[in-house]
């Protein structure tokens, strides 16, 4: 019998995205896919790789980080279910974990620290991003590539030059993990309109960073018609600071760890189930994009078997809504203009 935790996330990862109803893969009729977790012993990876080994759409499980990982791997092996785990550790290793790959995800990084804005943390996981991504275009071109590592603002363009520099740059295959704020965003309003959690979806557009960060309440399902011009506002901010909120209460000792690796798990899900050809997965991502001028930019995406199948338009805004773009887009389009820079000259 199938632990209580494993049927949990089970459960969670079905009704997690943005589509409705969609049941997961049995392991047996899934094809053999292998994810790969770099920066997997990190505060954000461990529990990543935990969820991951939980997914019954993962054939084989590679963790690597510069330390730790061993032991990580040790611990996460044992537990019965389909996934094979192996460990690497250390860059002479990265290539055997990358190795025909799937799906890498990277939260690799330094987390953010009370009074540090995700720009700060820009001069230090910039660098982490450029050489793990020129090792993902060394030895596995072809994977499709979630980057968690912050700020996600600036380090998806940084990816997509570093492919772009090596020859191998397929906008299809990268994205920007926004979906910690989609799960913010579902949980606020739910607690707010007081409907069940778990019927809730929210999409969230623009970035993932402060004000960069836009949930559209006003398309949230299901509706509910008692929250006030202000509820709104209020709930919007929060969405805005949640991991400020997070690092806080943790007073120094960390910061969105866990419901960050919840969100990964649940978006390294869905591109799984598009590669697998499951219909009807949409997910809110960052990804390149002509839904602004900006050339990236995070709004629904529908997934399918080569990445992103269909880069989906905004949608009816409310005045306040459109506000909140016109507002979001000097500091976007200056995060994406630093790290296209960063690339370039280093």
């Amino acid at each position: 019998m199938r632990s209580f935790l494993a049927r949990s996330v089970e459960l969670a990862l079905r009704r997690g995205g943005a589509s409705s109803g969609r049941r997961l893969f049995s392991s047996d009729a899934a094809p053999e896919r292998k994810v790969v977790i770099l920066g997997a012993a990190g505060g954000i990876g461990q529990p990543l790789a935990l969820l991951m080994k939980l997914n019954p759409l993962v054939s084989s499980l590679a963790l690597y980080d510069i330390a730790g990982t061993p032991g990580v791997a040790a611990d996460v092996s044992h537990i019965n279910t389909r996934a094979q785990v192996a460990g690497y550790v250390g860059e002479e290793q990265i290539g055997k974990a990358l190795e025909g790959s799937d799906v890498v995800i990277i939260p690799a990084g330094v987390p953010r620290k009370p009074g540090m804005t995700r720009d700060d943390l820009f001069k230090i996981n910039a660098g982490i991003v450029k050489s793990l991504c020129t090792a993902i275009a060394k030895y596995c071109p072809n994977a499709v590539v979630n980057m968690i590592s912050n700020p996600v603002n600036s380090t998806v363009p940084i990816a997509s030059e570093v492919f772009k520099k090596a020859g191998t740059y397929d906008e299809k295959k990268l994205f920007g993990v926004t979906t910690l704020d989609v799960v913010r965003a579902k949980t606020f309003y739910a607690g707010k309109a007081k409907v069940p959690v778990a019927d809730v979806n929210v999409p969230v557009v623009g970035g993932h960073a402060g004000i960069t960060i836009l949930p559209l309440f006003s398309q949230a399902t299901p509706v509910s018609n008692d929250l006030s011009h202000e509820d709104i506002k209020a709930l919007t901010k929060r969405t805005q600071d949640g991991g400020t909120e997070v690092v806080e209460a943790k007073a120094g000792k960390g910061s969105a760890t866990l419901s960050m690796a919840y969100a990964g798990a649940i978006f390294a899900d869905a591109c799984l189930k598009g590669l697998n050809g499951a219909p009807g997965i949409v997910e809110c991502s960052f990804v390149q994009s002509s839904v602004t001028e900006l050339p990236f930019f995070a709004s629904k995406v529908k997934l399918g078997k080569n990445g992103i199948e269909e880069v989906l338009g905004l949608g009816s805004l409310s005045d306040y809504e459109k506000e909140g773009l016109e507002n979001l887009k000097p500091e976007l389009k200056a995060s994406i203009e630093k790290g296209i820079k960063f690339a370039q000259e280093n």
